[in-house]
């Protein structure tokens, strides 16, 4: 039994399952992130106010047979450790770029969830010789895709102090005011010449005709909405999303 164990071991490291952490700097600042498993390079980026592990827990394991993953984690997220100033969906764009750039990374294949989502589709903007293709979840293009605007508006508002430093706190003024128009746009989705698959469940919290508008904008989109699901389709539908995003990545 001993034995079988330690072949079972040994095969299983041998797939490039187990994760590898790393600590790198970026912009002048700490950015962890994690890899694993080997083959075409795979990028997936959290959810806001969340980890590689919590937002992908259902995928790592899988997309590592096939894919070699990079995982950062964001300025403020997990391992990386947060910064004076507010959060902001180009920094982490440009943060993710610049890790890319020194693992000497190109045509690298996206998955973004939420938050994540909106740093995949401005990543592609700004710097599409990085990116193969996109699949996105969950993601707004501006504030207005949100439905809960005026409770944001009253919290941001009790917000004072040392809690303005908080995660929380610099999440509300994210999601309050981000992303701007200068960072996504129906214009700028229009100019991002890559595959992008929208993934989006019929009971997401961005609103339906605004994930409709987002996959419009696009010039060469596939829209996918999975029914009696909410926003974390990852969490939710692995048995769905995994092999819809697998195949998509697949295709030729």
């Amino acid at each position: 039994m001993t034995r079988r164990f330690f072949f079972f071991l040994l095969a299983f490291a041998a797939t490039g399952c187990f994760a590898r952490s790393h600590t790198t700097t970026v912009n002048g600042h700490p950015l962890y992130y994690e890899t694993r498993g080997a083959g075409r390079p795979l990028l997936l980026l959290h959810g806001g106010g969340n980890t590689v592990d919590g937002s992908f827990s259902h995928q790592l394991s899988r997309f590592a047979l096939s894919h070699a993953i990079v995982a950062p984690e964001q300025v403020g997220h997990g391992h990386t450790p947060a910064t004076t100033g507010p959060l902001s969906y180009a920094a982490m764009a440009s943060d993710t770029a610049a890790l890319l750039d020194e693992l000497h990374l190109k045509n690298v294949d996206v998955v973004g969830w939420s938050d994540g989502g909106i740093v995949a589709l401005i990543l592609g903007i700004r710097r599409p010789d990085l990116v193969r293709r996109l699949i996105v979840s969950g993601a707004n293009f501006s504030p207005e895709g949100l439905p809960d605007l005026a409770e944001m508006r009253e919290k941001e508002a009790r917000t004072t102090g040392a809690a303005q430093l908080s995660l929380d706190a610099k999440l509300n003024h994210l999601w309050l005011t981000s992303p701007t128009p200068a960072e996504l746009s129906p214009e700028l989705l229009h100019g991002l010449h890559r595959s992008v698959l929208v993934l989006a469940g019929d009971h997401d919290e961005i609103l339906m005709d605004h994930t409709i508008a987002l996959y419009r904008a696009l010039p060469d989109a596939r829209l996918c909405i999975l029914p009696k699901t909410g926003h974390n389709t990852f969490g939710e539908r692995p048995e769905w999303v995994n092999p819809i995003i697998l195949s998509f990545l697949d295709e030729p």
